[in-house]
């Protein structure tokens, strides 16, 4: 396929990357500072802007699916706010340059917990994480309610660790996965792999899911 990642290098992204150029597939990293791109056979790196829609979108057409990795850093002001802004103008791009297939990698904090209540919205909930959770939380909720994208969003889960590439991995839905030890957990190259499963093989199309050992 031809895949336009957004995010190329950061922890997921830099993932995403190797795992879809080992898979065969040509890559157009998208990317704000083009020399942090690893250079691997079939990338392409390329400057974005993802405020940009228009540029955006000119830069996304003829891929096949879209992969957003996007994440504004924790330490951008009013991170909320310009998460949620970079998320529509991601999905507005998307469709202007004329592809169907959206994969936004988003956060763990909107998953359920038992009684059925949004993580972010627990007494918990770490305070320094909690600005960008709720960013990622309403870019979930803005594709719920877009027609003109076959999106999926991909919720990893609580810990999310450098580590092995396993290709193990098991899937949800709106709960946490958990292991045998009562962890929520994958390496970033096991959530690479689950990700471009599902590029290749869409079975959660207008719907989040998650993934742990």
């Amino acid at each position: 396929m031809k895949i336009a990642l957004i995010g190329a290098t950061g922890f997921v992204g830099t993932e995403l990357l190797k795992e879809a150029v080992s898979r065969g597939h040509s890559v157009t990293a998208l990317v704000r500072n083009v020399d942090k791109v690893e250079k691997l056979d079939g990338v392409t790196a390329v400057k974005a802007d993802v405020l940009d829609v228009a540029d955006l979108a000119d830069k996304l057409k003829g891929s096949d699916v879209v992969l957003s990795a996007y994440n504004p850093g924790w330490g951008v002001p009013d991170i909320q706010a310009v998460h949620i802004k970079a998320s529509k103008a991601i999905s507005e791009a998307t469709k202007k340059a004329g592809v169907k297939r959206l994969i936004v990698v988003g956060g763990a904090g909107s998953l359920l917990n038992q009684e059925g209540k949004q993580f972010v919205d627990g007494p918990d909930f770490p305070a320094e994480y909690k600005e960008g959770a709720l960013g990622a939380r309403q870019a979930l909720n803005d594709l719920k309610s877009e027609n003109g994208l076959d999106w999926s969003f991909v919720s990893p889960p609580f810990m999310l660790v450098p580590g092995p590439r396993t290709g193990a991995y098991r899937l949800g839905k709106d709960n946490p996965v958990f292991s045998a030890e009562g962890k929520s957990t994958i390496s970033a190259s096991d959530l690479a792999v689950a990700i471009l499963d599902e590029a290749e093989t869409p079975k959660h199309v207008k719907e989040r899911f998650t993934v742990g050992y």
